[in-house]
C-alpha cells in the first residue's frame, strides 16, 4: 500500500477532518464560491488522506483539491480542535508534486522561479536607482516579489516608509522568501530560497518585512525546513504602529469612508488585527469601516495559496464577492496590506489602496 509522508506526519490532523461532520464548511471561501463538497476543508483533507494511504490513485483528479485552498486559516477559527488544514494541505502539495500530480498552474510557478527572481531584482534596481541609499545601511527591507514586480510604486513607498521608521538608509533585499515555491509544492525550491535569503540578510543589521505573506514565511514556514534567519524579521506594520504619533492626518481621507480589508496572513496568520485599524484611524481621523465578518472571521480576497493560477475563476469569484459587499455597505476607499490582495482587487475593477502607500504619505514631512 502506498503511504505518502503526509499521512505519517499529519495523521491526527487528517483523521480529525475526515471523521468530522463538516462543521467549518461555511468558513471556506473556495467551497463557498464553487458550491462543491469536494473542496470543503473536509473534502480536501479527506482526498489527501485517501491518496496518501493509497485508497485512491495519486493523480490529478484526486490531488487537485489540495491546491483549492488559499491558506486563509478561516476553517481553523471554526474548528473546536483548532485543526490546521491549510498547513496540512500545503505540505501535501509537496508529496503530490514530487509524484508528478501537481496542476499545471503550480508547475508553471516552479518553472518560472528564476525568471521571477530576475524580474524582481530588475524592478528593485530601478526603484533604488532613483534614490540610492546614502551612508551606512540601517536595515534591509524584504518588500516582497509581488510588490516589486506588480506594484513598484507601493514597493517604492515601502522603502521610503521603512527608511523613516528605522531612522536611516535602507536597501531592498533581492532574495525571495520562497513562498511561491512552497505553495506550488516545490519543497526543495522553498528550502533553497530560504537559505539564499538567510545569506543575504546576514549582510544587513536589521530586517524589515513588508508583505504579510513574506513575514509569515520567515517567521513560521522557514523553520519547517530547518532555516533560521540571522536577523529577527520586523514587520513594517509593527514599526509604524510603534511610531503612530508621527503620522499626520491625510487630507484625502477626511470625509471619505475608508474600509479595511484584513489580509488573511496578517490577521489569522500573524495575529495583527488592531494595529492596522489604529493606523488607519490615525491617518483618516476616524475608525475604519469593516466588512460584516471581521477579525478572526474576516473573509478572504481569493488571492492566496496560488489560487489565482490554479483555480482562476474561483479566485475571481471570491474577490468579486468582497468587492460587492464593499459597495453594498457604502463603498468608499478599500484598503488592504497585501500585494496579492491588492492585485486581485484591482484586477477585478476596484481601485483599492495599500496601507503602505498611505503610511509613506502620512510620514512625509
Amino acid at each position: 500500500m502506498l503511504r505518502l509522508p503526509i499521512v505519517a506526519t499529519h495523521k491526527r490532523a487528517l483523521e480529525t477532518c475526515v471523521y468530522c461532520p463538516k462543521l467549518c464548511r461555511a468558513a471556506c471561501p473556495v467551497s463557498n464560491a464553487e458550491a462543491s463538497e469536494t473542496v470543503t476543508p473536509w473534502g480536501k483533507m479527506s482526498l489527501t488522506y485517501f491518496a496518501g494511504r493509497g485508497d485512491v490513485p495519486v493523480e490529478a483528479e484526486h490531488t487537485a483539491p489540495a491546491w483549492a485552498c488559499t491558506g486563509c486559516h478561516a476553517c481553523r477559527e471554526k474548528c473546536d480542535h483548532r485543526n490546521e488544514p491549510a498547513t496540512v494541505l500545503v505540505e501535501s502539495r509537496a508529496d503530490f508534486f514530487a509524484r508528478g500530480a501537481a496542476p499545471k498552474g503550480a508547475v508553471d510557478v516552479v518553472t518560472r522561479a528564476q525568471e521571477r527572481a530576475h524580474e524582481t531584482a530588475a524592478a528593485l534596481d530601478a526603484i533604488e536607482a532613483e534614490a540610492p541609499p546614502r551612508g551606512p545601511v540601517a536595515a534591509g527591507v524584504l518588500v516582497g516579489c509581488s510588490y516589486a514586480r506588480k506594484h513598484p510604486s507601493v514597493a517604492k513607498d515601502a522603502l521610503m516608509a521603512a527608511a523613516k521608521l528605522v531612522g536611516g538608509p535602507v536597501r531592498a533585499i533581492r532574495s525571495c522568501c520562497g513562498l511561491p515555491s512552497l505553495h506550488a509544492g516545490d519543497r526543495e525550491g522553498f528550502r533553497v530560497a530560504a537559505e539564499r535569503l538567510a545569506a543575504e540578510v546576514s549582510e544587513v543589521p536589521r530586517l524589515v518585512v513588508v508583505d504579510p505573506g513574506c513575514a509569515r514565511a520567515t517567521r513560521v514556514e522557514h523553520a519547517r525546513v530547518g532555516v533560521t534567519l540571522p536577523r529577527e524579521p520586523e514587520l513594517l506594520l509593527d514599526l509604524a504602529h510603534a511610531a503612530q504619533d508621527r503620522l499626520r492626518v491625510l487630507p484625502e481621507l477626511e470625509g471619505t469612508t475608508v474600509r479595511w480589508h484584513s489580509p488573511c496572513q496578517l490577521g489569522r496568520g500573524l495575529g495583527r488585527y488592531d494595529e492596522p485599524r489604529a493606523l488607519l484611524a490615525k491617518m483618516s481621523g476616524k475608525e475604519p469601516a469593516t466588512f460584516q465578518r471581521d477579525r478572526e472571521h474576516g473573509e478572504c480576497s481569493g488571492a492566496g495559496g496560488l489560487l489565482p493560477v490554479t483555480r482562476p475563476r474561483t479566485s475571481e469569484a471570491i474577490a468579486d464577492a468582497r468587492i460587492a459587499e464593499h459597495k453594498a455597505r457604502g463603498g468608499g476607499l478599500l484598503v488592504t496590506a497585501c500585494a496579492s490582495s491588492l492585485r486581485r482587487f484591482r484586477s477585478r475593477g476596484e481601485e483599492a489602496e495599500d496601507l503602505v502607500s498611505l503610511l509613506a504619505r502620512a510620514l512625509a514631512p
